[in-house]
């Protein structure tokens, strides 16, 4: 593995890991070389998914990442970067499991971007409404008859940090009003 690759492997990584761990979302599973090519990526979150002709909410959804080599200089074939492991019934115009079309894919494109357009689509934030741009059109015509529900999971991938200051009144001061 060359230095550039293995450097930018190893950013993704650190990167991915913070993100996971200021998220009540998200869980990140890297393999375990080092540094890692492949993810499984954990959705702690609100989907739809299709069952015997019923549409159902369904809880949780993993998510398989990997980059290869040449990943930096191209990316030959976006189903090889991502797919979905589970569950094998999700029900999402921009989903014929395995594969999730996130749409192009650019070389280089970080894991944690991937991560958040993964989330969008799985929680319905984002989807394609043309049944002739849709991997899933039973589903994109389904999505458009039912836009009230969406976004199915609202929350935010990563925890908002609330900064604030707290400093001591002055008594005395305030007596003198």
């Amino acid at each position: 593995m060359d230095r550039i690759i293995q450097s930018w492997l190893e950013r993704q990584h650190a990167e991915g890991a913070a993100l996971a761990a200021a998220s009540d979302v998200l869980s990140l599973a890297p393999e375990p070389e080092s540094p890692p090519r492949r993810y499984i990526a954990r959705f702690d979150c609100r989907t739809l998914v299709r069952v015997a002709g019923d549409v159902a909410e369904w809880r949780g959804c993993d998510v398989h990442i990997q980059f290869p080599l040449n990943y930096l200089r191209a990316v030959p074939d976006p189903a090889q970067i991502v797919a979905l492991v589970s569950p094998r019934h999700l029900f999402h115009p921009n989903v014929a499991p395995p594969f999730l079309c996130l749409g192009h894919i650019a070389p280089g494109t970080s894991l944690c971007e991937l991560i958040f357009q993964l989330y969008e689509i799985v929680t319905f934030q984002k989807l394609t409404p043309r049944e002739d741009d849709a991997l899933n059109r039973d589903a994109c015509a389904w999505a458009r008859r039912n836009m009230q529900r969406f976004p199915l999971d609202a929350r935010p991938l990563r925890r908002r940090v609330a900064e604030f200051e707290v400093s001591a009144i002055d008594h005395g001061a305030a007596n003198e009003i």
